[in-house]
C-alpha cells in the first residue's frame, strides 16, 4: 500500500511542481532507473534468507520517506531532490521483487503454487485499490507531508511484519538443496544460462517486457495526465479512477485464486494482456469520468490477470535454487518501464494523453501476438 501511495503521489506532486507530462514519466521512469542490479539481487535472494532481505528493504524506504518528509516539512524541497531519492530507492527496491515473490513458492507445495500466486496477487491488488485513494485524498487535504507521513509508517510495518516470516531459508536448506560456493558473479551467469535453456521462463520474462513498455505506463504515467487534461479532475479524482483500477484487479485475482490449479496457463496469459490493451484502446475514447472508472475495472482485471499467470508461468517452471534468479529477471524486465514511461509522457506531452494511449495498446497488442508465434511452448503451456 505504501507503494501504491507513493507512486500516485509522486507522480500527482511533480505535475503540480512542474506542469511538465514528460516529468510524471521521468520521474516513474527514475524508480526504476538502477533495475539494472536485478540479477544481482536475485543472486543474493538465492544465497541469504529472503525474509531478512525484504525487511530491510521496507526500513530503508520507510527512511527515504521519512527524508522527503523532513525535505517538505523545512521547505527546502526542489525537483532535483524528489528525483534523488527516487533513483536510491529504487536501487534498494530492486531486492524487493526476488525475496518477496520467491516466498511464494518458498511456502507451498508445487500443486499449489498458482494458487499462490494468485493470492499474491490478490494481496497487491487490494494495495493498489486502496493505496492510490488514500494517497490522492491525504495528499489533497494535507498535501505531501500527510501523505509521507502515512507512506513512512506503512514501510516500517511491512519490514516489521517481514520479520515474522520463517520460511525463507527454504531454498538454502529446507528443500534439501545443498550446492558449492560460488562467486556471485557466477551465480548471476548460471541462472542467465539456466533460463536461456528454457523457451517458457525466456518467452515469459520477454512478455514481462512487452507489458512493461506498454500496458504498465498506462495507469502509472499516464493516469494522472488523464485526470488533470482529459477528464478535469483532481487528485482525489486520480484516486478515485485508480480505485476503479483497483477494484478490477481485486476481482480478477480472487477469481483466479478459487479457482485452483489454472490449465493453460501460457494461452490464457496471452490472452489476458491482449484484453488488458485492448481496454486501454477503449478508455482513450471516453471523456466521461464515471464511463472511464467503469472501463477501467475492466483495465484492472485485465492486467491483474496478466500478473496472476506470469508469476504461475515463473514459479512453476522454475527449479527452487534459481527461483531467486528467474524472478530477478523479471524484476529486471521492470527496466523498460522506465523507457516505456519517458515515452508515454513524451507522447503526451507532445500530442495527448489519448493518442499515448492508443499507441501503448496497440503497441502491446501487436508484439505479444509475435511472441505468441516465436515461442511456441509458452502457448502450449
Amino acid at each position: 500500500m505504501g507503494t501504491q501511495m507513493e507512486a500516485v503521489v509522486l507522480g500527482w506532486f511533480i505535475l503540480t511542481l512542474t506542469d511538465s507530462p514528460f516529468l510524471v514519466g521521468a520521474i516513474s521512469a527514475a524508480r526504476m532507473s538502477l533495475n539494472i542490479m536485478a540479477l544481482f539481487a536475485g543472486a543474493v535472494a538465492d544465497r541469504v534468507p529472503r525474509h531478512r532481505i525484504l525487511a530491510t528493504v521496507e526500513f530503508m524506504m520507510a527512511a527515504f520517506a521519512v527524508l522527503m518528509l523532513v525535505l517538505i516539512l523545512s521547505g527546502q524541497l526542489e525537483t532535483w531532490h524528489i528525483f534523488m531519492v527516487a533513483v536510491v530507492a529504487g536501487m534498494v527496491r530492486v531486492f524487493q521483487m526476488p525475496a518477496a515473490q520467491s516466498l511464494v513458492a518458498d511456502t507451498l507445495p508445487q500443486d499449489r503454487i498458482g494458487n499462490g500466486a494468485a493470492f499474491n496477487n490478490l494481496g497487491r491488488n487490494i494495495a493498489m485499490l486502496i493505496g492510490p485513494l488514500v494517497g490522492g485524498i491525504l495528499f489533497n487535504s494535507f498535501g505531501a507531508k500527510g501523505a509521507y507521513i502515512a507512506i513512512a509508517t506503512l514501510y516500517f510495518l511491512s519490514g516489521w511484519v517481514a520479520l515474522y516470516i520463517r520460511s525463507s531459508g527454504i531454498q538454502i536448506s529446507g528443500s534439501g538443496i545443498r550446492r558449492e560456493p560460488e562467486s556471485v558473479i557466477r551465480s548471476m551467469v548460471a541462472g542467465l544460462k539456466y533460463v536461456k535453456g528454457q523457451q517458457v521462463l525466456w518467452g515469459t520474462l520477454v512478455l514481462a517486457l512487452v507489458i512493461e513498455s506498454s500496458g504498465w505506463t498506462f495507469h502509472t504515467t499516464l493516469m494522472p495526465i488523464f485526470a488533470r487534461d482529459v477528464l478535469d479532475v483532481d487528485s482525489t479524482g486520480l484516486g478515485f479512477l485508480l480505485f476503479a483500477f483497483g477494484i478490477g484487479a481485486v476481482a480478477a485475482s480472487l477469481g483466479w485464486a478459487m479457482l485452483g490449479n489454472q490449465r493453460g496457463v501460457g494461452k490464457l496469459m496471452i490472452a489476458s494482456v491482449v484484453f488488458w490493451h485492448a481496454s486501454i484502446l477503449l478508455f482513450a475514447t471516453s471523456h466521461s469520468f464515471y464511463l472511464s472508472m467503469a472501463i477501467l475495472t475492466l483495465t484492472g482485471a485485465g492486467f491483474a490477470s496478466t500478473q496472476v499467470f506470469l508469476l504461475s508461468a515463473l514459479l512453476g517452471n522454475a527449479q527452487p535454487e534459481f527461483r531467486g534468479r528467474v524472478i530477478s529477471l523479471r524484476s529486471l524486465a521492470i527496466y523498460a518501464f522506465a523507457l516505456g514511461s519517458m515515452s508515454s509522457g513524451f507522447m503526451a506531452g507532445l500530442w495527448s494523453a489519448p493518442m499515448a494511449a492508443n499507441i501503448v495498446g496497440t503497441m502491446g497488442i501487436v508484439l505479444v501476438l509475435l511472441l505468441a508465434v516465436l515461442a511456441p511452448k509458452l502457448r502450449r503451456l
